[in-house]
């Protein structure tokens, strides 16, 4: 073993380093998640030529890897900070806390990306409130580590009427209250609801949309 491996893998070292490899893996993962969703979205919306549409693709990629990259590092080193200040152990809130700190300072400021990733968290998190399913995996629990906890389905019966509230709600939003949907979904459903209302031969009715909106 080199003396580079020692050095990384000595435990006195370790939750330091595991802020460093956090920081890399929210901009991978950044990069993964952000780049083909930025190309679908830019063929189906954008606008300008190829090279501006391809500077859009490339700086929504930079920002949404950035700020995972940050709030990562910026999370666990909260973590480690309060880990410290109570004698190395840690507290039921700090995750809390920590997620509260980095949320605010990382994603605070609006922005299209920002509000996407917000968005998506802020659902994940009502949907936890579901009942799960009944399963034997053992549950977040104090006899459960974080190793053993598995995700848990949830409820099916429970999971059906979510979601046929959440797509009442947001068709009645669409068609009454528009300007309250973010952004990209209120483009995605007008190309789905409204720009499907409108052809004038079998190639727009099929082939091609008849008109290019104004998507902004």
């Amino acid at each position: 073993m080199s003396s580079i491996d020692t050095w990384l893998l000595n435990p006195a070292f370790h939750d330091y380093l595991a802020i460093l490899k956090g920081a890399r893996n929210g901009f991978v993962y950044g990069v993964k998640v952000r780049f083909p969703h930025a190309v679908v979205m830019s063929l189906l919306f954008g606008r300008g030529n190829w090279i501006t549409r391809l500077q859009a693709i490339l700086r929504a990629t930079k920002e949404h890897a950035f700020s995972l990259a940050k709030f990562v590092s910026l999370y666990k080193t909260i973590l480690l900070l309060q880990r410290k200040v109570n004698g190395g152990k840690e507290r039921g809130c700090d995750t809390f806390i920590a997620g509260l700190i980095g949320g605010y300072v990382t994603f605070g400021d609006r922005s299209a990306v920002n509000e996407q990733i917000v968005l998506y968290v802020v659902s994940r998190v009502l949907a936890s409130f579901l009942p799960r399913a009944r399963t034997n995996n053992p549950t977040s629990s104090v006899l459960a580590t974080e190793a053993t906890v598995r995700p848990i389905p949830p409820d099916a019966r429970y999971f059906s009427v979510f979601a046929a509230l959440s797509w009442g709600a947001v068709m009645w939003l669409f068609k009454n209250r528009g300007e309250t949907i973010q952004p990209g979904m209120f483009n995605s459903m007008t190309y789905l609801y409204r720009d499907s209302e409108v052809w004038t031969n079998l190639r727009t009715l099929l082939v091609v949309q008849q008109v290019t909106l104004d998507y902004g």
